[in-house]
């Protein structure tokens, strides 16, 4: 944005103001205070008002605040006794009086998929020179944020233009050309660190999630990774969740790729089998009209093959069409988890462990803040037996996201895990919190009815059971055998034996 006024020119794109022909030299509070006056040349600016928007809330005494007063006058010209520019009105604060004209660049065209500026959080506070911390958050988000690899990233250099200045998010999408901002401050008072962070749509101005960290004072890099992967792996379900919206109010003739990957999402976080055949058809419609797209390749696998597992699709056709998207998506981009995710899936389907948890570990390290990767490999690792492994990587993905919308999914692998190891009444809890949130969830429901009879529950169990067939009426001992991936016959055995207590035949 530039303004023009007097015979100067503040270009805050640039961040310079010229006088004529000029270029004057000016402190940053001092651009933004003249910036700060001229946005609000509508009314009267007070003290507080300066104080928040330039200083952040900081302490700052009058002699400090009349010299930045001081020098934008003479910046700006406005050094007379008439005060033309800038008019003060006494115990009231400062407006800008004189006539403006705003010019505009032309906004940036938004990429062809979800894109967002990670503006440097605020330094709040602390002991002189602690700025680097937030500074370290701001670049480390960038990092973490760019492994996620359907979302467009800005440069942190790019947007690094904007510390210490008050922003519009609205500005900030026009000259950056992105769809969302994420911001954030950090402040420290005495031993302890509280960090926050908002993610803005940038076009509405709409907030799409928040959150706040409080943290002991300790090692500042361990803090700074723990924070930093915990605000990654919490935005980008929220992001998709947006997307998906975004993209449901969108004409189908009007859908890109990436917009048809974000409608089949909404649906698929459902886990009824409505719903997964309303996700399968915009990602068959996207691999059909853009075949060498990856996130669609990789997201249709995933969701074959899951609804082959559920008992939704068959076995057959469900696992060859999903196994070969899956590899499509890993040709076209080695590096998108999900690709390694539905390959994963494929495998442990079919019962071969080391590749399914090789494949699952593969999108762990290409993105370590991906809840979604976390909880895959949790449930590669429960199908084994392996107890710790599974909860741990379990617990994670919930450390990660702990209001996404795969929380059930989340809850169900550290079912299996906690029924593997013989902790019935564990199974129980969790899969009876998954079916709370997605009470579609078959697999789940599978599971419950199994862990009931287990933990000697049978009334309970065999009065569940009528409830899981009436969802999967052609469900037997026979069909588990060949859909559920347990990964050895011995827990195989232990799931079955509890399916035919409950009285599965």
């Amino acid at each position: 944005m530039r303004y023009v006024f007097a015979n100067c020119v503040l270009d805050m794109d640039r961040r310079e103001l010229r006088r004529g022909s000029a270029l004057i030299a000016v402190e940053p509070q001092v651009l933004d205070l003249i910036a700060h006056l001229i946005r609000h040349r509508d009314r009267v600016v007070s003290k507080d008002d300066l104080l928040g928007a330039i200083w952040h809330g900081r302490m700052v005494s009058e002699s400090a605040l009349f010299n930045r007063i001081n020098a934008a006058r003479r910046a700006i010209g406005d050094t007379g006794e008439h005060q033309l520019l800038i008019r003060t009105f006494p115990r009231k604060g400062l407006r800008f009086v004189a006539e403006v004209r705003q010019e505009s660049p032309d906004p940036l065209p938004l990429p062809d998929r979800p894109s967002i500026a990670v503006l440097p959080f605020v330094d709040q506070g602390g002991e002189p020179g602690e700025g680097y911390f937030a500074d370290g958050i701001t670049e480390d988000l960038v990092t973490g944020l760019a492994r996620i690899r359907w979302l467009f990233v800005i440069a942190r250099n790019s947007a690094f233009v904007y510390k210490n200045r008050a922003v519009d998010v609205k500005q900030v999408s026009r000259e950056l050309g992105v769809r969302y901002v994420l911001e954030g401050s950090v402040r420290r008072a005495g031993a302890r660190l509280r960090i926050t962070a908002q993610l803005v749509d940038a076009a509405s101005g709409g907030h799409h999630w928040a959150e706040r960290y409080d943290r002991e004072l300790g090692d500042m890099f361990t803090i700074q990774d723990e924070i930093t992967r915990n605000v990654a792996g919490a935005i980008e379900p929220r992001l998709l969740a947006a997307e998906g919206i975004r993209a449901l109010s969108r004409s189908p003739g009007h859908l890109d790729a990436w917009d048809l990957v974000a409608r089949a999402q909404t649906h698929f976080w459902r886990l009824t089998r409505t719903d997964c055949d309303a996700a399968i058809k915009p990602l068959q419609h996207a691999v059909d009209s853009y075949p060498d797209y990856a996130p669609a390749h990789g997201r249709l696998g995933f969701c074959r093959v899951f609804a082959v597992h559920m008992g939704w699709i068959a076995g057959e056709d469900g696992m060859a069409s999903g196994r070969g998207h899956a590899i499509r998506a890993i040709a076209l981009d080695d590096c998108d988890p999900w690709g390694h995710i539905a390959l994963g899936y494929a495998a442990m389907m079919e019962r071969r462990t080391e590749e399914s948890i090789a494949a699952f570990g593969r999108a762990v390290l290409l993105n370590p803040s991906s809840a979604a990767a976390h909880s895959h490999l949790s449930r590669g690792y429960a199908f084994a037996g392996r107890f710790q492994a599974a909860v741990d990587h379990g617990g994670e993905a919930i450390r990660l996201s702990p209001l996404d919308p795969e929380m059930a999914l989340f809850l169900g692998a550290i079912a299996v895990a906690h029924f593997t190891a013989g902790h019935y009444e564990e199974a129980v809890r969790h899969t009876a919190e998954a079916l709370r949130l997605r009470p579609g969830f078959q697999g789940a429901q599978r599971l419950h009815c199994a862990a009931m009879a287990q933990a000697g529950r049978l009334a309970e169990a065999r009065a569940y059971l009528a409830t899981v067939l009436e969802e999967q009426p052609g469900l037997t001992t026979a069909w588990v055998r060949a859909n559920v991936p347990y990964q050895t016959e011995a827990l195989m055995d232990q799931f079955v034996s509890g399916l035919r207590k409950a009285g599965l035949r």
